[in-house]
């Protein structure tokens, strides 16, 4: 039988054994301190104000004073539920606008770790809504998880039309304002020149009247206008 060293063979096992404990360790604390770092980093979006209100609905307490709460019509809840839902929407639309956008920046370098932290909790957090979205209309409504979001995607495609159309509209009224004042200079400017060609034929068949009868005048003997402006008459012939 061979004879086994024991010892050569514990050195080496050790050895392994405290490096998968430190880096268990390692891994363990690394993963913590990112998790808080994550926690405090400021959240993606906004504070979701439909959902508040949908939930503040659903979980109505009752006044001081009285021992029941009123209860929130059904009509009410579904309203405030689809509300949330296209806030859902819009949200979604945002996220999915700025993956590619932030993935690119974050391989080029040009944004730290820290905003691509942010939109991945983010994706998270409205995976977490769809579901839930899904679960309370289900629950007010038989399969309504189904069709809501569609429902939802409508409402918010006629919300984007109408915006951008009051924006035309907007901008039309704008460039027809302008292009009434630009119209009103143009015209004023075509009546000055009019007024100027018409002013000057008339001054020059003033003068050439004027210098006609002058020439009348003095080839009949008649009187002369002198430089010092005094008449005087031509001496006739005897």
């Amino acid at each position: 039988m061979f004879n086994i060293d024991w010892w050569s063979l514990g050195l080496p096992l050790a050895y392994v054994s405290v490096l998968l404990g430190s880096l268990i360790i390692f891994s363990s604390l690394y993963r913590k301190r990112k998790a808080a770092a994550s926690a405090t980093l400021a959240p993606w979006f906004p504070p979701h104000l439909q959902r508040n209100i949908y939930l503040s609905l659903l979980h109505l307490e009752p006044e001081e004073g009285k021992e029941k709460a009123p209860t929130v019509p059904e009509s009410v809840l579904r309203a405030a539920l689809l509300r949330r839902a296209v806030e859902d929407i819009h949200r979604i639309i945002q996220v999915r606008s700025a993956k590619q956008a932030c993935s690119t920046l974050l391989q080029r370098g040009s944004v730290g770790d820290d905003l691509w932290q942010r939109f991945l909790r983010a994706e998270k957090e409205m995976e977490e809504e769809l579901r839930d979205v899904v679960m309370e209309a289900n629950a007010l409504s038989p399969n309504w998880g189904q069709t809501i979001f569609q429902s939802a995607n409508e409402i918010a495609a006629n919300t984007v039309f109408r915006k951008r159309l009051d924006e035309i509209q907007a901008q039309t009224t704008a460039e027809k304002e302008w292009w009434e004042k630009k119209r009103a200079s143009i015209k004023s400017d075509f009546m000055k020149e009019l007024d100027g060609e018409s002013t000057t034929p008339a001054k020059s068949s003033a003068n050439k009247t004027g210098s006609d009868e002058d020439a009348i005048l003095v080839e009949s003997g008649g009187p002369a206008v002198t430089d010092k402006g005094t008449m005087k008459k031509k001496k006739g012939k005897k």
